[in-house]
């Protein structure tokens, strides 16, 4: 089986899935589940594998709730196979490898054909007119390209849209200042944390990012809060949208806000979204939280079934104001694998991130650092204020760090120590921030 069985989109019917019927949506949904199945049980022995194991066959998927039958992907699943272990296309048809860093020095690899290339622009077009850009835009891309996915899927999306794309990777913050006063984009697309360096560094160069034309920033490839959201809207003038994605099964595209900023569409026309229980696998009620699983339905090069992303997040059950019948989800705040356990409390990053963005005088720059002493974790928040209150006098600066430790507390329900470090003092990313230092097997 190719590609070509899958399906693809033409240009001229971009939105029309974004507002299908539920009995239409549903309908090619259960078809190209079917085809999948058949796909990886012809194509992939290890998929092949796993369903006897299970004692399932494609015939078997009469339903859509008939997925749950089929075995979970993992992403050890991806490092073992490495580099073409998974791939159910051969190499003449694959025309773009993509591959993400690996921890264990080899790489996850994902192959593209032709058609899903087709396939992953679409999506990423509908994602952009879900923000609200449109053809004429300039599209200020700083997300790095190579091997990662967000540059070129960015790229790609940005130019079948039809707008002008600035590829200017990530990275030299100076000069995407200059290209944003000379060029005049009106997107700017690139990680959260690396956004906000820019708003920094763009004071400090005397820039005034509101009294440019940017008007719509689409960030992703890594958790952030509603109150980042309000931090980067306020200081460049923007709306900031929430764009969702992940390397194992196409990059970035698989669902965005629209302009209600009220949950993540997910384009399940082309990955079909289930919630489960992280423990126990078990597929959850519509609106009950837990771990989004994802089963690519038009991808032909490297079809993923039932791929445990590790995010936690919920379906919203609520009809969109937009008019979008894809289903929504909520906003990705942390991952089952970003959990900290701190003296037997699950502690995640973003929740911090809420508490201390929710201080004034705080800046979103801070680092946590875990350590062990006497067969106890302990943790230390390192957190930059603002230059004005660095410089205030030792009560004040003590009262600060009162209010941020109480705040912490009462939002993860431990106390930690909390360090205030003068502005610059916690290094800058360009791309993924990384937030944990973990020094207790050290």
């Amino acid at each position: 089986m190719t590609s070509a069985h899958i399906g693809t989109q033409s240009p001229s019917t971009l939105n029309g899935p974004d507002f299908l019927g539920h009995e239409s949506l549903r309908k090619g949904q259960l078809a190209r589940l079917k085809a999948i199945a058949k796909l990886a049980w012809d194509k992939v022995e290890p998929y092949r594998a796993r369903m006897q194991n299970a004692s399932v066959t494609p015939d078997d998927i009469q339903s859509l709730d008939d997925i749950a039958r089929l075995p979970f992907t993992v992403k050890t699943d991806l490092r073992d196979s490495y580099p073409f272990g998974l791939l159910a296309a051969p190499m003449s048809e694959v025309v773009r490898l993509h591959a993400s860093s690996g921890t264990t020095g080899k790489p996850i690899v994902v192959a593209y054909t032709a058609e899903d290339m087709q396939v992953w622009t679409s999506t990423m077009v509908r994602a952009f007119h879900a923000c609200g850009c449109h053809r004429g835009d300039v599209v200020q891309n700083a997300y790095g390209y190579g091997l990662f996915t967000g540059g070129l899927g960015f790229h790609y999306g940005a130019e079948a849209l039809g707008a002008t794309v600035i590829p200017v990777s990530g990275g030299n913050t100076d000069r995407q200042i200059m290209l944003m006063k000379d060029f005049g984009p009106t997107v700017v697309c690139s990680t959260p944390s690396y956004f906000v360096h820019i708003i920094e560094r763009a004071g400090e160069l005397g820039v005034d990012l509101r009294t440019l034309p940017l008007r719509v920033g689409l960030f992703g490839a890594e958790p952030w809060s509603n109150a980042m959201r309000r931090h980067m809207e306020k200081g460049a003038g923007i709306k900031a949208y929430d764009m969702y994605g992940l390397s194992e099964i196409a990059g970035p595209g698989i669902g965005a806000e629209c302009c209600c900023q009220e949950g993540l569409h997910i384009f399940e026309d082309c990955y079909y979204p289930e919630i489960i229980d992280p423990a126990t696998g078990d597929v959850l009620p519509a609106g009950q939280e837990g771990e989004l699983v994802l089963t690519t339905l038009r991808k032909a090069a490297m079809p993923m079934i039932r791929y445990r992303t590790r995010d936690i997040t919920s379906f919203v059950c609520e009809p969109c104001e937009c008019g979008r019948t894809i289903r929504r989800i909520r906003r990705i705040g942390r991952r089952t694998d970003d959990m900290l356990i701190i003296r037997g409390v699950n502690v995640f990053p973003s929740q911090i991130e809420s508490a201390l963005l929710a201080i004034e005088g705080t800046l979103p720059h801070y680092e946590l650092v875990l350590t062990r002493q006497g067969g106890l974790d302990r943790m230390e928040i390192r957190v930059e204020v603002t230059a004005k209150d660095f410089g205030d006098e030792i009560k004040a600066l003590e009262s600060l760090r009162s209010r941020i430790s109480a705040g912490v507390a009462a939002t993860v329900g431990i106390h930690a120590q909390v360090s205030l470090v003068e502005p610059h003092s916690i290094q800058r990313s360009t791309g993924k921030a990384k937030r944990v230092i973990d020094n207790r097997n050290v």
